[in-house]
Protein backbone atom coordinates (compact mmCIF):
# COMPACT_ATOMS: atom_id res chain seq x y z
CA UNK A 1 0.00 0.00 0.00
CA UNK A 2 1.39 3.36 -0.82
CA UNK A 3 1.08 6.67 0.74
CA UNK A 4 -1.67 7.73 -1.47
CA UNK A 5 -3.92 4.69 -0.47
CA UNK A 6 -2.63 4.91 2.99
CA UNK A 7 -4.60 8.71 2.97
CA UNK A 8 -7.01 7.79 1.44
CA UNK A 9 -7.95 4.94 3.58
CA UNK A 10 -7.32 6.48 6.97
CA UNK A 11 -10.19 9.18 5.21
CA UNK A 12 -12.65 6.37 4.94
CA UNK A 13 -11.48 5.37 8.39
CA UNK A 14 -12.55 8.29 9.73
CA UNK A 15 -15.64 8.79 8.00
CA UNK A 16 -17.35 5.50 9.07
CA UNK A 17 -15.32 4.95 12.76
CA UNK A 18 -14.38 8.65 14.01
CA UNK A 19 -13.01 9.65 16.35
CA UNK A 20 -9.96 6.92 15.77
CA UNK A 21 -7.08 7.39 17.99
CA UNK A 22 -3.38 7.24 16.34
CA UNK A 23 -2.42 4.04 17.33
CA UNK A 24 -5.36 2.03 16.04
CA UNK A 25 -5.09 3.73 12.73
CA UNK A 26 -1.24 2.55 12.73
CA UNK A 27 -2.14 -0.87 13.73
CA UNK A 28 -4.56 -0.71 10.66
CA UNK A 29 -2.35 0.41 8.10
CA UNK A 30 0.98 -1.47 9.28
CA UNK A 31 2.89 1.75 10.10
CA UNK A 32 3.95 3.68 12.77
CA UNK A 33 1.79 6.47 14.51
CA UNK A 34 4.36 9.04 13.60
CA UNK A 35 3.57 7.82 9.82
CA UNK A 36 0.23 8.34 10.98
CA UNK A 37 0.66 12.20 11.96
CA UNK A 38 2.41 13.10 8.91
CA UNK A 39 -0.66 11.50 6.35
CA UNK A 40 -3.00 13.32 9.09
CA UNK A 41 -0.84 16.86 8.54
CA UNK A 42 -0.74 16.21 4.44
CA UNK A 43 -4.61 15.70 4.47
CA UNK A 44 -5.22 18.73 6.84
CA UNK A 45 -3.20 21.10 4.53
CA UNK A 46 -5.13 20.12 1.41
CA UNK A 47 -7.99 20.94 3.03
CA UNK A 48 -9.93 18.17 4.75
CA UNK A 49 -11.38 19.16 7.71
CA UNK A 50 -9.41 16.99 10.45
CA UNK A 51 -9.39 17.85 13.96
CA UNK A 52 -8.43 15.91 17.16
CA UNK A 53 -10.37 15.47 20.11
CA UNK A 54 -8.96 15.02 23.77
CA UNK A 55 -9.59 12.53 26.16
CA UNK A 56 -9.84 9.16 27.01
CA UNK A 57 -12.15 7.74 23.96
CA UNK A 58 -10.47 11.25 21.95
CA UNK A 59 -8.63 10.63 18.37
CA UNK A 60 -9.27 12.19 14.96
CA UNK A 61 -12.00 13.15 13.41
CA UNK A 62 -13.95 14.29 10.58
CA UNK A 63 -16.00 17.64 10.32
CA UNK A 64 -19.70 16.96 10.61
CA UNK A 65 -21.26 16.84 7.17
CA UNK A 66 -17.83 16.64 5.44
CA UNK A 67 -18.34 14.57 2.09
CA UNK A 68 -16.39 12.37 0.89
CA UNK A 69 -15.61 12.64 -3.55
CA UNK A 70 -16.57 9.84 -5.76
CA UNK A 71 -14.94 6.88 -4.98
CA UNK A 72 -13.06 4.48 -6.86
CA UNK A 73 -13.06 0.82 -7.49
CA UNK A 74 -10.10 -1.60 -8.09
CA UNK A 75 -11.60 -3.94 -10.61
CA UNK A 76 -11.77 -7.21 -8.35
CA UNK A 77 -13.86 -4.44 -6.38
CA UNK A 78 -15.97 -3.54 -8.96
CA UNK A 79 -16.45 -7.60 -9.59
CA UNK A 80 -17.29 -8.14 -6.14
CA UNK A 81 -19.96 -5.69 -6.14
CA UNK A 82 -21.65 -6.40 -9.75
CA UNK A 83 -21.67 -10.26 -7.93
CA UNK A 84 -23.71 -8.82 -5.24
CA UNK A 85 -26.18 -6.80 -7.22
CA UNK A 86 -26.26 -10.04 -9.55
CA UNK A 87 -27.51 -12.06 -5.94
CA UNK A 88 -30.06 -9.37 -5.33
CA UNK A 89 -31.51 -8.99 -8.62
CA UNK A 90 -32.37 -12.57 -8.18
CA UNK A 91 -34.63 -11.89 -5.44
CA UNK A 92 -38.13 -12.41 -5.94
CA UNK A 93 -38.82 -9.22 -3.70
CA UNK A 94 -35.91 -6.56 -3.98
CA UNK A 95 -35.58 -3.20 -2.35
CA UNK A 96 -35.14 -0.44 -4.37
CA UNK A 97 -35.16 -1.77 -7.59
CA UNK A 98 -34.63 1.05 -9.79
CA UNK A 99 -31.91 2.12 -8.33
CA UNK A 100 -30.11 -1.53 -8.62
CA UNK A 101 -30.02 -1.12 -12.46
CA UNK A 102 -28.42 2.73 -11.51
CA UNK A 103 -25.87 1.67 -9.37
CA UNK A 104 -25.28 -1.52 -11.82
CA UNK A 105 -24.46 1.03 -14.92
CA UNK A 106 -22.31 3.02 -12.53
CA UNK A 107 -20.35 0.61 -11.48
CA UNK A 108 -20.19 -1.03 -15.75
CA UNK A 109 -19.38 2.44 -16.79
CA UNK A 110 -16.06 2.53 -14.17
CA UNK A 111 -14.72 -0.74 -15.33
CA UNK A 112 -12.20 -1.88 -18.77
CA UNK A 113 -13.95 -2.24 -21.73
CA UNK A 114 -13.23 -6.03 -21.36
CA UNK A 115 -14.38 -6.80 -18.20
CA UNK A 116 -17.62 -4.00 -18.81
CA UNK A 117 -18.48 -6.11 -21.80
CA UNK A 118 -18.55 -9.51 -20.10
CA UNK A 119 -20.07 -8.10 -16.75
CA UNK A 120 -22.79 -6.07 -18.58
CA UNK A 121 -24.32 -9.62 -18.55
CA UNK A 122 -23.56 -11.14 -15.36
CA UNK A 123 -27.05 -12.77 -14.92
CA UNK A 124 -25.82 -14.77 -17.73
CA UNK A 125 -22.89 -15.86 -15.63
CA UNK A 126 -23.53 -16.00 -12.44
CA UNK A 127 -26.65 -17.94 -11.00
CA UNK A 128 -27.99 -18.15 -7.46
CA UNK A 129 -30.82 -21.25 -7.40
CA UNK A 130 -33.89 -20.43 -5.59
CA UNK A 131 -35.34 -22.60 -2.63
CA UNK A 132 -37.30 -26.18 -4.13
CA UNK A 133 -40.91 -26.22 -2.93
CA UNK A 134 -41.18 -28.06 0.51
CA UNK A 135 -43.79 -30.37 0.32
CA UNK A 136 -44.04 -30.27 4.48
CA UNK A 137 -44.43 -26.77 4.70
CA UNK A 138 -46.29 -25.26 1.62
CA UNK A 139 -45.40 -21.66 0.41
CA UNK A 140 -47.33 -20.10 -2.06
CA UNK A 141 -45.67 -17.58 -4.32
CA UNK A 142 -44.11 -14.93 -3.21
CA UNK A 143 -44.39 -12.58 -5.86
CA UNK A 144 -47.84 -14.08 -6.78
CA UNK A 145 -49.94 -13.36 -3.88
CA UNK A 146 -48.16 -9.48 -3.35
CA UNK A 147 -49.82 -9.10 -6.70
CA UNK A 148 -52.99 -10.58 -5.84
CA UNK A 149 -53.32 -9.27 -1.89
CA UNK A 150 -55.75 -6.29 -2.01
CA UNK A 151 -53.36 -3.88 -0.76
CA UNK A 152 -52.55 -0.24 -0.94
CA UNK A 153 -48.51 -1.17 -1.37
CA UNK A 154 -46.30 -3.54 -2.74
CA UNK A 155 -44.13 -6.02 -0.65
CA UNK A 156 -40.83 -4.37 -2.40
CA UNK A 157 -42.43 -1.04 -0.88
CA UNK A 158 -43.02 -2.06 2.32
CA UNK A 159 -39.01 -2.86 1.82
CA UNK A 160 -38.34 0.54 0.76
CA UNK A 161 -40.58 2.35 3.33
CA UNK A 162 -39.12 0.07 6.69
CA UNK A 163 -35.30 1.52 5.34
CA UNK A 164 -35.88 4.72 5.31
CA UNK A 165 -37.62 4.26 8.40
CA UNK A 166 -34.37 2.63 10.01
CA UNK A 167 -31.97 4.67 8.19
CA UNK A 168 -33.50 7.77 9.12
CA UNK A 169 -34.85 7.01 12.57
CA UNK A 170 -38.39 7.27 12.38
CA UNK A 171 -40.99 5.53 13.34
CA UNK A 172 -43.66 3.40 11.04
CA UNK A 173 -47.43 3.68 10.90
CA UNK A 174 -48.55 -0.06 9.34
CA UNK A 175 -51.98 -1.89 8.23
CA UNK A 176 -51.73 -5.40 8.97
CA UNK A 177 -53.33 -8.05 8.20
CA UNK A 178 -52.78 -11.71 10.44
CA UNK A 179 -54.11 -15.07 9.65
CA UNK A 180 -57.58 -15.07 10.99
CA UNK A 181 -57.58 -11.74 12.60
CA UNK A 182 -58.36 -8.34 11.40
CA UNK A 183 -56.87 -5.44 10.17
CA UNK A 184 -54.90 -3.76 12.75
CA UNK A 185 -52.73 -0.24 12.47
CA UNK A 186 -49.57 -0.31 14.98
CA UNK A 187 -46.98 2.32 15.37
CA UNK A 188 -43.32 0.87 15.73
CA UNK A 189 -40.16 1.76 15.91
CA UNK A 190 -38.10 -0.30 12.99
CA UNK A 191 -34.87 -1.67 14.01
CA UNK A 192 -34.19 -4.14 11.06
CA UNK A 193 -35.04 -6.47 8.49
CA UNK A 194 -34.29 -9.79 7.06
CA UNK A 195 -34.88 -12.49 4.93
CA UNK A 196 -36.05 -16.38 5.01
CA UNK A 197 -37.51 -18.62 2.09
CA UNK A 198 -38.48 -16.06 -0.29
CA UNK A 199 -40.17 -13.85 2.47
CA UNK A 200 -38.86 -10.65 4.17
CA UNK A 201 -39.88 -9.83 7.69
CA UNK A 202 -39.28 -5.72 9.51
CA UNK A 203 -38.18 -6.42 13.19
CA UNK A 204 -39.14 -3.50 15.40
CA UNK A 205 -40.88 -2.66 18.33
CA UNK A 206 -44.41 -1.08 18.91
CA UNK A 207 -44.28 2.32 20.48
CA UNK A 208 -47.01 0.82 22.73
CA UNK A 209 -44.64 -1.84 24.04
CA UNK A 210 -40.77 -0.14 23.30
CA UNK A 211 -39.73 -3.23 25.17
CA UNK A 212 -41.26 -5.74 23.04
CA UNK A 213 -39.26 -7.06 19.96
CA UNK A 214 -41.88 -8.14 17.38
CA UNK A 215 -41.92 -9.35 13.75
CA UNK A 216 -44.36 -8.21 10.79
CA UNK A 217 -44.19 -10.30 7.46
CA UNK A 218 -43.98 -7.85 4.72
CA UNK A 219 -46.30 -9.54 2.47
CA UNK A 220 -49.45 -9.25 4.97
CA UNK A 221 -48.71 -5.63 5.07
CA UNK A 222 -51.55 -3.58 3.43
CA UNK A 223 -49.68 -0.07 3.80
CA UNK A 224 -47.14 1.63 4.93
CA UNK A 225 -45.77 5.02 5.83
CA UNK A 226 -42.99 6.89 7.81
CA UNK A 227 -44.08 8.70 10.96
CA UNK A 228 -41.81 11.05 12.98
CA UNK A 229 -38.43 10.81 14.70
CA UNK A 230 -38.12 8.47 17.10
CA UNK A 231 -35.53 8.25 19.84
CA UNK A 232 -33.81 4.60 19.95
CA UNK A 233 -33.70 2.92 22.78
CA UNK A 234 -31.88 -0.33 21.96
CA UNK A 235 -28.58 0.49 20.08
CA UNK A 236 -27.19 -3.35 20.71
CA UNK A 237 -29.60 -4.47 18.34
CA UNK A 238 -28.18 -7.36 15.93
CA UNK A 239 -30.57 -8.85 13.63
CA UNK A 240 -27.86 -11.52 13.40
CA UNK A 241 -29.37 -12.79 16.72
CA UNK A 242 -32.47 -13.87 14.61
CA UNK A 243 -30.99 -15.69 12.10
CA UNK A 244 -30.72 -19.59 11.78
CA UNK A 245 -34.38 -19.22 12.31
CA UNK A 246 -34.14 -18.58 15.96
CA UNK A 247 -36.81 -16.02 15.67
CA UNK A 248 -38.87 -19.21 14.72
CA UNK A 249 -38.86 -20.80 17.94
CA UNK A 250 -40.64 -17.91 19.76
CA UNK A 251 -42.72 -17.64 16.88
CA UNK A 252 -43.98 -21.59 17.29
CA UNK A 253 -44.40 -21.08 20.82
CA UNK A 254 -47.25 -18.45 20.07
CA UNK A 255 -48.98 -20.75 17.49
CA UNK A 256 -49.19 -23.76 19.91
CA UNK A 257 -51.24 -21.35 22.31
CA UNK A 258 -53.62 -20.78 19.83
CA UNK A 259 -54.04 -24.10 17.80
CA UNK A 260 -51.56 -27.09 20.05
CA UNK A 261 -51.09 -30.45 18.51
CA UNK A 262 -49.48 -32.89 20.19
CA UNK A 263 -47.95 -35.95 18.81
CA UNK A 264 -46.42 -38.74 20.59
CA UNK A 265 -42.83 -40.00 18.81
CA UNK A 266 -40.68 -42.16 19.04
CA UNK A 267 -37.23 -40.91 20.38
CA UNK A 268 -36.10 -41.95 16.67
CA UNK A 269 -38.64 -39.68 15.45
CA UNK A 270 -38.10 -37.17 17.64
CA UNK A 271 -34.42 -37.20 16.24
CA UNK A 272 -35.36 -36.71 12.86
CA UNK A 273 -37.68 -34.07 13.17
CA UNK A 274 -35.10 -32.05 15.40
CA UNK A 275 -32.78 -32.23 12.03
CA UNK A 276 -35.75 -30.26 10.26
CA UNK A 277 -36.00 -26.29 9.40
CA UNK A 278 -39.25 -25.64 10.33
CA UNK A 279 -39.98 -28.56 13.49
CA UNK A 280 -37.05 -28.79 15.11
CA UNK A 281 -38.50 -25.34 16.63
CA UNK A 282 -41.28 -27.41 17.96
CA UNK A 283 -41.36 -28.14 21.90
CA UNK A 284 -40.03 -31.66 22.77
CA UNK A 285 -40.76 -33.38 25.99
CA UNK A 286 -39.36 -36.87 27.45
CA UNK A 287 -42.46 -38.59 28.61
CA UNK A 288 -43.03 -42.21 29.53
CA UNK A 289 -41.16 -45.67 28.40
CA UNK A 290 -38.47 -43.26 26.05
CA UNK A 291 -41.25 -41.76 24.46
CA UNK A 292 -41.11 -38.09 23.11
CA UNK A 293 -44.11 -35.50 23.29
CA UNK A 294 -44.03 -33.13 20.45
CA UNK A 295 -45.90 -29.75 20.89
CA UNK A 296 -46.93 -27.58 17.54
CA UNK A 297 -48.94 -24.93 16.04
CA UNK A 298 -51.05 -26.17 13.32
CA UNK A 299 -54.20 -24.98 12.26
CA UNK A 300 -54.60 -26.62 9.21
CA UNK A 301 -55.68 -30.63 9.53
CA UNK A 302 -54.37 -31.38 6.27
CA UNK A 303 -50.58 -30.52 7.31
CA UNK A 304 -50.59 -32.76 10.33
CA UNK A 305 -51.98 -35.61 8.51
CA UNK A 306 -49.26 -35.76 6.08
CA UNK A 307 -46.54 -35.24 8.36
CA UNK A 308 -48.39 -38.47 10.70
CA UNK A 309 -48.13 -40.22 7.16
CA UNK A 310 -44.86 -39.53 6.85
CA UNK A 311 -43.48 -40.85 10.64
CA UNK A 312 -45.53 -43.69 10.06
CA UNK A 313 -45.58 -46.57 13.21
CA UNK A 314 -44.51 -45.32 16.14
CA UNK A 315 -46.31 -41.65 16.18
CA UNK A 316 -49.73 -41.42 17.57
CA UNK A 317 -51.64 -38.04 17.61
CA UNK A 318 -53.04 -37.13 20.76
CA UNK A 319 -54.40 -33.72 20.13
CA UNK A 320 -56.53 -32.34 19.16
CA UNK A 321 -58.74 -35.41 20.04
CA UNK A 322 -61.57 -34.44 17.29
CA UNK A 323 -58.87 -35.19 14.83
CA UNK A 324 -58.12 -38.55 15.82
CA UNK A 325 -61.23 -40.34 14.18
CA UNK A 326 -60.71 -38.49 11.16
CA UNK A 327 -57.40 -39.62 11.01
CA UNK A 328 -58.53 -43.18 11.80
CA UNK A 329 -60.79 -43.53 9.03
CA UNK A 330 -58.25 -41.75 6.44
CA UNK A 331 -55.95 -45.03 7.68
CA UNK A 332 -58.57 -47.86 7.36
CA UNK A 333 -58.76 -46.01 3.49
CA UNK A 334 -55.42 -46.93 2.98
CA UNK A 335 -55.54 -50.03 4.22
CA UNK A 336 -58.77 -51.21 2.17
CA UNK A 337 -56.53 -50.37 -1.02
CA UNK A 338 -53.92 -53.19 0.51
CA UNK A 339 -56.80 -55.87 0.64
CA UNK A 340 -57.20 -56.28 -2.94
CA UNK A 341 -55.00 -56.98 -5.93
CA UNK A 342 -53.76 -53.39 -7.14
CA UNK A 343 -55.27 -51.73 -10.04
CA UNK A 344 -53.57 -51.09 -13.50
CA UNK A 345 -51.92 -53.14 -15.52
CA UNK A 346 -50.17 -56.49 -14.66
CA UNK A 347 -46.94 -57.37 -16.29
CA UNK A 348 -45.82 -60.99 -15.71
Amino acid sequence: MNRFERMFGILLRLHADNPVSAPALAAAFGVSTRTIYRDIDVLCASGVPIYAEQGRDGGFKLLEDYFLPPLMFTREEGIVLLTSLTLLRSLPVKPFSGEIEAVTHKLLSALPDRLRGILANADRLIGFEHLPHDIFHPETNVAAEAETSPRAVTVAQVIDVALRGILEGRSLSMEYRAPHRAVKTTQLRPVGLFLDRGRWYVVGMALKAPDQQRLWRADRVLNVRTGTLVASTDDAFDVRMLLGRKWLAEAMATWATYAPVKIRLTRAQANRLQEDWYYRHAQFEDVDDGAVLMTFGEAERALVFELLRWLGPGAELIEPTAWREAFRDELVQMLGAYGKEPQGDHHS
